[in-house]
C-alpha cells in the first residue's frame, strides 16, 4: 500500500511538475537510447578506421561516419554513456566531500569552518575551467586518461560549490528547535547531523546531486574539445574535437555537427529540468498546491 502511494504521489507530483517530468523523460530516454542502443550496435564501430569515412547519413550508416572512419550511431551510443559516466563519477565524488565538509563546517564550526570556508572562498575566486586544464595538462600521458582519471580531476573542484551551499543549509538549521531538543535528549553531533539534518536536507542535495553531475558533464567536454584526454575515447566532447580538428564546418559534413551537439543539450536540459523541478520539491515557498 504504502509503494502504491508513493509511486501515485511521484505521478501527482510529475503532474504538477511538468518541468520535473521532461526531465525525468529526457534522462530515461538518453539511458535506453544508451542501453538499447549497446544491444545492436557494435562497439567496434565506436573507435578509427571501423567504417569508410565521411558517409552522409544512409541505410547502412542511420548517422553517417566522421573523418576518422568512425560509425557516428555507435560513437553517439558508446560516447554518450562514457560522457555521463565521467559526470557521475565527479558529482558523486564531489557532492560526497562536498557534503561531507558543509555538514561538518556548518555545525561544529570553530577553527575547522574558518579553515573550509577560507579555502572555498579562495578556490571561488580561480576560474574553475582554467584550474581543471592546469591539472589535467600536467597528468602523466594525458591522451592515455581513463574514465575514472577524468572523473577524479573533474571531482577536485566540483565539490567547491556543494560545501559553501551545503554549509549555508546547515548553519541556518542548527540553531532550530528540532536540533535543541536533540541536543537536550543527549544525541552526539554525529547523530544529530545524520539522523536529524541531512534527512531535512535530502530534497536539496538531490538538487546539489543533479548540478554536480550536469557540471562534471560539462567540465568533461570542455576539456575534450581542447583536446585533453584520450584521443581514441568515442566520447561527445573528443568527437567535438576531432570535427574541430578535421574542419567539419567547413567541409559541409552537418551530420557530424548536428547529432552530437543535439546529444549534449538534451543532457545539459535533462539535468537543468530536474534542477527546477527539485528546487520546486525542496523549496517549500516555490511549491505549488494541487
Amino acid at each position: 500500500m504504502e509503494k502504491g502511494q508513493g509511486f501515485r504521489g511521484f505521478l501527482n507530483y510529475v503532474r504538477r511538475n511538468p518541468a520535473f517530468g521532461l526531465g525525468v523523460f529526457l534522462l530515461l530516454a538518453l539511458l535506453v537510447f544508451v542501453t538499447v542502443g549497446a544491444l545492436f550496435v557494435p562497439e567496434s564501430g565506436a573507435y578509427p578506421l571501423a567504417a569508410p569515412t565521411n558517409q552522409a547519413p544512409g541505410e547502412e550508416y542511420p548517422m553517417g561516419t566522421d573523418a576518422v572512419g568512425r560509425d557516428l550511431l555507435a560513437t553517439l551510443v558508446y560516447g554518450t554513456r562514457i560522457t555521463l559516466s565521467i559526470g557521475m563519477i565527479a558529482g558523486v565524488i564531489g557532492l560526497a566531500i562536498g557534503t561531507v565538509l558543509g555538514f561538518m563546517s556548518g555545525y561544529y564550526g570553530g577553527l575547522f569552518d574558518t579553515v573550509v570556508k577560507f579555502i572555498v572562498d579562495v578556490l571561488m575566486t580561480i576560474p574553475q575551467f582554467l584550474m581543471l586544464v592546469m591539472i589535467a595538462s600536467s597528468v602523466p600521458d594525458p591522451d592515455q586518461m581513463s574514465i575514472v582519471q577524468m572523473g577524479l580531476i573533474l571531482s577536485i573542484v566540483s565539490w567547491v560549490r556543494p560545501t559553501r551551499a551545503i554549509r549555508a543549509q546547515v548553519l541556518s538549521m542548527r540553531e532550530r528547535a528540532f536540533v535543541m531538543m536533540a541536543k537536550l535528549s543527549g544525541m552526539s553531533g554525529m547523530e544529530i547531523i545524520i539522523k536529524e539534518l541531512m534527512p531535512n536536507l535530502m530534497p536539496y542535495l538531490a538538487i546539489s546531486l543533479a548540478g554536480a553531475v550536469n557540471g562534471g558533464v560539462m567540465g568533461s567536454l570542455g576539456l575534450q574539445t581542447l583536446g585533453i584526454g584520450n584521443l581514441r575515447d568515442p566520447s561527445l566532447g573528443m568527437t567535438i574535437y576531432w570535427l574541430r580538428y578535421y574542419n567539419a564546418f567547413l567541409s559541409g559534413y552537418w551530420w557530424w555537427i548536428l547529432e552530437p551537439v543535439v546529444v549534449i543539450v538534451l543532457i545539459f536540459v535533462a539535468f537543468l529540468l530536474l534542477s527546477i523541478g527539485l528546487d520546486e520539491f525542496a523549496n517549500p515557498r516555490t511549491r505549488r498546491t494541487v
